[in-house]
C-alpha cells in the first residue's frame, strides 16, 4: 500500500487521479470516513472522525491511498505533498474555504505538521517529501510513481516554510 498525504490543497487528489489514469488502483480515503464521524466541528468547518477506530478497522488496500490522513495507515511508502503557504492559501481561497480554515491549514503547512506526523510513524527510507508549489501535477505524479517503483530514493527535510510564520492571515 502506497500513501499520498499532505495538508489540504497540496495536490493529493490531482496526483492520485493521474496515478489512477496510469493504472494504479486508488482509494480516496475521505470516502471511507462516514462510519467513523463522531461530530461536525462547525467552528473549524470540518468533520471529526474516530481516527483510532478508523485506523484499527481499515482493511488495507493494494494500491494508492490518498488523503490528509493517509500517513496514519501502515503504508509501505508514503509521499508527503507540500506547498508554499502563500500559494496554498490562494488555492484554498479559490476552493471557497473561509479565512479561519485557510489560516489554520496554511499555518499547519508552515510548521510541517503532516511531515512531522509522518516521520514519527515511518522510517526515513519510506518517506518522500515533494514540493508541489511550482511543479505541474504531471511532474509530481511522475516523481511519486518513480518513488513507488524504487526509482527515487527517499527524501525529506529540505523544505523550510518557517519564514511564513505570521505572514498568512
Amino acid at each position: 500500500m502506497y500513501g499520498i498525504t499532505g495538508t489540504p490543497g497540496t495536490g493529493k487528489s490531482s496526483v492520485a487521479d493521474l496515478l489512477e489514469s496510469r493504472g494504479f488502483p486508488v482509494l480516496h480515503l475521505s470516502k471511507t470516513f462516514d462510519p467513523y464521524i463522531v461530530e461536525r466541528d462547525t467552528d473549524r468547518d470540518t468533520l471529526v472522525i474516530d481516527e483510532e477506530r478508523w485506523i484499527s478497522e481499515f482493511p488495507g488496500f493494494e494500491g494508492v491511498v490518498e488523503g490528509h490522513l493517509a500517513h496514519l495507515l501502515p503504508c509501505d511508502l508514503i509521499v508527503v505533498l507540500r506547498c508554499r503557504p502563500d500559494v496554498l492559501a490562494c488555492r484554498l481561497r479559490e476552493r471557497g474555504y473561509h479565512q479561519a480554515k485557510i489560516t489554520e491549514n496554511s499555518l499547519a503547512e508552515t510548521i510541517d505538521v503532516v511531515l512531522i506526523e509522518t516521520l514519527e510513524l515511518f522510517s526515513p527510507e519510506q518517506v518522500y517529501e515533494l514540493d508541489t508549489t511550482d511543479t505541474s501535477i504531471r511532474e509530481c505524479t511522475d516523481l511519486a510513481e518513480k518513488f513507488f517503483h524504487g526509482m527515487l530514493h527517499a527524501s525529506h527535510g529540505s523544505i523550510d516554510w518557517s519564514s511564513y510564520i505570521g505572514v498568512i492571515e
